[in-house]
């Protein structure tokens, strides 16, 4: 039972709802996974690569709290609880200890791509439910696909 009376037709409402969770979970993990990589990297490109990983956690948080938000406003809640991102995550583990430069970029290039497939997914099925919620996808794509094209310069 949702204490928020939505605008969205019902049908409508489990498509956003899906696509709202499912973005969320990716952007909690993607902030997890770039932190603990953050914290590990090692290398000559250390300061540059340590940087531009929290550049990618800050995009993350940012949007997970603006798409938790819009998940409540539409009459979903939402579910960023550690077990419901462990179980949901299409994103690969991080290996446990240092993680040289090179390996830090390659991760996140891999992670941000994971992401950005699964958010066009969601971009297109919240076309006709509702433009609002694929206007947001819309703008946190385009942000990670810049912090991917970013990593993929560092790896050239």
């Amino acid at each position: 039972m949702s204490v928020v009376r939505s605008t969205l037709s019902e049908s409508d409402l489990k498509v956003v709802g899906t696509a709202l969770q499912g973005a969320l979970v990716d952007l909690v993990d993607l902030s997890l996974m770039a932190k603990q990589v953050h914290w590990n990297v090692v290398g000559p490109r250390f300061r540059s690569v340590h940087l531009q990983l929290d550049d990618v956690v800050v995009t993350a948080r940012q949007h997970s709290d603006t798409v938790a938000e819009r998940a409540s406003a539409v009459g979903v809640n939402p579910d960023g609880r550690s077990g419901t991102v462990a179980k949901e995550t299409a994103i690969a583990s991080v290996p446990e200890g240092w993680i040289k430069d090179t390996d830090a970029v390659r991760i996140l290039v891999d992670a941000l791509g994971v992401v950005i497939g699964r958010m066009r997914e969601r971009i297109k099925v919240t076309d006709k439910p509702d433009p609002i919620t694929q206007d947001l996808l819309i703008g946190l794509t385009a942000e990670l696909e810049k912090h991917a094209w970013m990593f993929q310069a560092e790896s050239a």
